[in-house]
């Protein structure tokens, strides 16, 4: 029995090829996979919070990576790897190092100019991370931990609550979300600011 998986809104479908990359092969469902894929987060954000990130590393593709790679490699094999393939969001998979590569040095930018403060560097870092869409999934998970390490890390702040959720359940804290997402796709980043800090 393969994965047959019931996509709410806001997720990214799956490839056959991605699919295959599973670990665990008694998953069968969504439910299953989230709870795997959160069991192996919970390590990755206990990693987070015992290592000291030196701010200089953080920007990086190679930390962007291995973030992944700890948050899924237990349950994925690609973990940590760009995606191969297109997606229904995100941008054309062969320009992911470029467009990140921007994004960083943008991120280095409005940090050593004080272009913006502190919290909305974190959330823009997010917003444009998830944009691209680097991995096949986990991409919201992955931008919103960023987001914490950027805040916490880099500028010593308190890291976001994000409604206490790990929003994947489709429920109405995911619904707002989205809607804050869409949003700031549009350029209005204040309510995904706000969305992170309750």
């Amino acid at each position: 029995m393969g994965l047959e998986f019931d996509y709410k809104n806001g997720q990214t479908p799956l490839e056959e090829e991605e699919k295959n990359g599973l670990k665990i092969k008694s998953i069968t469902t969504h439910e299953e996979l989230d709870e795997f894929e959160q069991l192996n987060i919970e390590k990755a954000v206990e990693w987070t919070i015992y290592t000291k990130f030196k701010p200089g590393n953080i920007l990086t593709e190679k930390f962007i990576k291995n973030l992944h790679k700890r948050m899924y490699s237990d349950v994925w094999k690609w973990a940590g790897q760009f995606r191969r393939t297109e997606k229904n969001i995100g941008i054309s998979w062969p320009n992911i190092g470029i467009e990140l590569k921007n994004l960083l040095d943008d991120t280095k930018f409005w940090i050593d100019n004080k272009t913006y403060p502190p919290e909305e560097i974190a959330i823009r870092f997010k917003h444009r991370l998830v944009s691209i869409h680097c991995f096949p999934n986990g991409n919201g998970r992955h931008s919103r931990m960023m987001a914490d390490i950027i805040i916490e890390s880099i500028f010593g702040g308190e890291i976001f609550t994000w409604h206490q959720s790990n929003m994947v359940k489709a429920n109405e804290t995911r619904k707002e979300y989205i809607k804050a997402l869409k949003k700031a796709d549009n350029g209005n980043l204040d309510p995904l600011i706000k969305f992170a800090k309750n």
